[in-house]
This record gives C-alpha cells, sequence and structure tokens, in this order.
C-alpha cells in the first residue's frame, strides 16, 4: 500500500527505513536536509509544483559558490593554455615526459593553479544531486497532484500515446524529460565547450576531446530514454535545475569573471616567494 515517511516516522520502530531515500550518505541528506527543506515549502501552504520549484532555486543557490569555482577553475585554465602548449612544444619527445611535467607544475606552482581544482568542487556537489534522485519518487506527498499538462506528478506525463512499444523508451511520450534532455544539452554544451577550450592539446587529447564531444548529445539522449517513464515531479526538478544552472554559469561568464583581471592576478602570483612543497 501507500508508504508514508511520515507515518511511519510515528511508529518509532525503524519501519520508516523501507522508504528508498538513498543508502549511506545519500539518505542521510535526504533524511536530515533534502526532505525536511522540502516538508517546510509544502507545509506552508504552497502548491506543490511551487515547492519543486523552489527548493530547486535554493539547492542552486546554496551550489552557486560551488559552480562558481567550477568555472573559476576553467577559466584559469584556459588562460594558462597558450603556456602550457608552449612547454609541451619544448619538450615532444617521450623521453623528456619528465621534463615536461615538472615544468609544467612548476608553472602551476607560479601562477597559483591547481588543475584539480574544478574535480573538487564537482565531488562536493555529487551527494546532494544522487540524493534529490531518490527524494522525488519515494515522495508520496506527488500523488494525485498537477502541474500544466502533468495529471499525476507521481507518474509519468505523457503527452501523447505510441500505440506500441519502444525499447527502453515506453509506449508514450512524457513531455518533461523531452524539456530536461534539451536543458542538458545546452548546459553540457557551455561546460564542456569551457573545459575543452582550457585544455592544453597534449597526445592523446584529440581522443579525448571527441569523446567529450560525443557526451554532449549521448547524455540528453539518455535522460530522454531514462527518464520517459519516471516520475514527471523528478524530470521537473531536472528541467527546472539545468535551467537556473544555464542561467547561473551565463552570469559568471559574463558579470562576474574577467580573464584579464584572472591573467594579472596569475602574473602577480608569480611574484610571490613561494613555500616548500612537502
Amino acid at each position: 500500500g501507500p508508504v508514508d515517511y511520515d507515518v511511519l516516522v510515528e511508529y518509532d520502530n525503524g519501519t520508516e527505513d523501507i522508504v528508498e531515500l538513498g543508502t549511506g550518505l545519500f539518505r542521510w541528506i535526504n533524511k536530515y536536509l533534502m526532505r525536511p527543506l522540502f516538508m517546510l515549502l509544502i507545509n506552508s501552504g504552497m502548491n506543490l509544483a511551487l515547492a519543486i520549484l523552489l527548493l530547486t532555486i535554493i539547492v542552486k543557490l546554496i551550489l552557486s559558490p560551488v559552480n562558481y569555482k567550477m568555472y573559476k577553475s576553467s577559466a584559469m585554465m584556459k588562460v594558462l593554455k597558450p603556456q602550457i602548449e608552449k612547454i609541451s612544444k619544448k619538450y615532444p619527445k617521450k623521453e623528456d615526459a619528465m621534463k615536461k611535467q615538472q615544468e609544467t607544475m612548476a608553472l602551476y606552482r607560479e601562477t597559483g593553479v591547481s588543475p584539480l581544482a574544478g574535480c573538487i568542487p564537482m565531488l562536493i556537489q555529487m551527494p546532494i544531486l544522487f540524493a534529490i534522485f531518490r527524494l522525488f519518487p519515494s515522495a508520496i506527498e506527488l500523488r494525485q497532484k498537477t502541474f500544466l499538462w502533468a495529471e499525476d506528478l507521481s507518474t509519468y506525463d505523457s503527452i501523447l500515446n505510441i500505440g506500441f512499444d519502444i525499447p527502453f523508451y515506453g509506449d508514450h511520450v512524457s513531455l518533461f524529460p523531452i524539456l530536461a534532455s534539451i536543458a542538458i544539452f545546452f548546459y553540457m554544451k557551455m561546460t564542456t565547450g569551457q573545459q575543452m577550450a582550457s585544455q592544453p592539446t597534449q597526445e592523446g587529447m584529440p581522443d579525448m576531446q571527441k569523446m567529450m564531444k560525443y557526451m554532449i548529445y549521448f547524455s540528453p539522449l539518455m535522460m530522454l530514454f531514462f527518464f520517459n517513464q519516471y516520475e514527471s515531479g523528478l524530470s521537473l526538478y531536472y528541467f527546472v535545475s539545468n535551467t537556473l544552472m544555464i542561467g547561473i554559469m551565463l552570469v559568471i561568464k559574463n558579470y562576474i569573471l574577467d580573464e584579464d583581471k584572472i591573467h594579472a592576478k596569475m602574473q602577480e602570483n608569480k611574484k610571490k616567494p613561494k613555500k616548500q612543497n612537502r
């Protein structure tokens, strides 16, 4: 029968554990952070779809400093790219790989740039993203709640019945997954393009760049097929989330970060005395 998390909690015998909020860290995030925040919005009397929208905005605002760090790291690597490629041309032979690596690392230290700086913020936000993936499918509050064309946010928002079953897709067309896939495509177009522009061309890099180009198209397609039969509330979240991310990235790129200032700051870092690395 229906599984209501709040009702099961009142029994105080651990039966609320059958609600699939995720495992380990993901369940902890949902139990103590995401679900209480979501329920606070719902209990305030607002429409459920509006609660999803506000939750999405709050999560993205919380993670915006992390995304700023990621974009700033990519911008710094982009500024540094010509110098790294110059080092690669200086040591084209395989036997000089150690010298090339040492000189590249020395350049990173002098300018205060870390090639891993963009990875750490990504790892920080991944637990929240995975937790939300389990939050909406387990929320009984979505049942029979409507929004726009979606008659029930706890199931898929079919706008067309195909009449036959397509493997891994289903026998219908859901609109929110289509919108989410389009948003993911443009978001990945922005972020992947920035990463490719910041990465110096090295041996084997053309294959890596080709793979990244394929991912721009593969990820939205996977989203389209995978979420066609998922809860429309979850697809709505991903659509709003990626649309907001596009807006945040555009603001960071056009109004916050200045590559000329970044270059000037890196030149200042070169003049500062460096501590010996442990």
